[in-house]
C-alpha cells in the first residue's frame, strides 16, 4: 500500500489520518464556549495559521476528542498542538493521563508555554515547523 504524502514547504510529509476519533458531543458547547473566550495566547496563535496560512495547513481550534478539548488539531497529521498556560503545572498529572490516552489514538502532541507564544511567535512557529519535519517528513 502506498504511503499518503503531501509538499510542506520544500519537504514532503507522511500524512497520519486517524480516522473516527471518539467524540463526546456534550463538550460541544464548553468547545465552542472556549473558542469564544479567546485565551490570548490562543488567539495570537490561531491568527498565524488558521484559513490554511502556515503551509497550508487545516488547523482545528479547541476540538473535541473523545471527553477532552484539545486547543488545535491538524487533521492531516494527527497532531496536537497545547499551548500550556501556567494552570497547566498545577495539573500535571491529568495532563499526563490525558496525553497517554489521546497518543493511545495515534495522535502526536507539541506542547508550547503561554509565555514563549506571547514573548516570541516566529520562534514558537519556526520550533513547530521543525518539530512537524522531524516527526513527519520523509527520510527523517
Amino acid at each position: 500500500m502506498k504511503e499518503e504524502t503531501f509538499i510542506f514547504g520544500e519537504t514532503t510529509l507522511r500524512r497520519n489520518f486517524i480516522p473516527n476519533l471518539p467524540y463526546n458531543p456534550a463538550l460541544k458547547e464548553n468547545s465552542r464556549s472556549l473558542r469564544k473566550a479567546g485565551v490570548f495566547s490562543e488567539v495570537l496563535f490561531w491568527q498565524r495559521v488558521h484559513r490554511k496560512k502556515f503551509f497550508n495547513l487545516d488547523f482545528d481550534r479547541q476540538r473535541v476528542i473523545g471527553n477532552y478539548i484539545v486547543d488545535f488539531y491538524v487533521k492531516s497529521l494527527g497532531l496536537i498542538i497545547e499551548i500550556d498556560e501556567n494552570s497547566h503545572e498545577l495539573k500535571g498529572e491529568e495532563d499526563v493521563i490525558r496525553q497517554k490516552y489521546l497518543e493511545s489514538l495515534g495522535i502526536v502532541f507539541f506542547r508550547v508555554s503561554d509565555l514563549d507564544v506571547k514573548r516570541n511567535l516566529d520562534a514558537v512557529m519556526q520550533i513547530l515547523e521543525d518539530f512537524i519535519i522531524q516527526n513527519f517528513g520523509l527520510n527523517q
